[in-house]
């Protein structure tokens, strides 16, 4: 049984840094990606921010781009997701899932494996 396992979340000022880890990846160039859910926004889709492909090609959302960088350790089935210069806005609950190819190509709720989510809180 595959359970994909999100780390390294936390409160950080405005400005500051993060990187999250998703661990338990079934494949090692397994497309995976990164979603994230506000707080009051539950009952909708998770914004998808990042994905890494099979070949290691990288997608992001406009609203990160330039801040947010996905990778993925191919040897330890790791995902990785380094955030800098973080905001208010970006205070939400993060959560891995797969398969996830491009940022644009998201999967279902219902489809695949998806995370709990680590929280991220962004506040002076």
């Amino acid at each position: 049984q595959v359970e994909l396992t999100e780390s390294g979340g936390g409160s950080v000022p405005p400005g500051g840094s993060l990187q999250l880890s998703c661990s338990g990846s079934p494949y090692k160039d397994y497309c995976m990606g990164w979603f994230r859910r506000f707080k009051g926004r539950e009952r909708e889709f998770p914004e998808p921010i990042a994905a890494v492909d099979s070949s290691g090609g990288t997608t992001y959302a406009e609203s990160v781009k330039g801040r947010f960088t996905i990778s993925r350790d191919n040897d330890k089935k790791t995902l990785f997701l380094f955030m800098n210069n973080l905001k208010p806005e970006d205070t939400a609950t993060y959560i891995c899932a797969a398969p996830v190819c491009e940022v644009d190509a998201p999967i279902p709720p219902s489809f695949g494996y998806w995370g709990q989510g680590v929280q991220v809180n962004v506040s002076l």
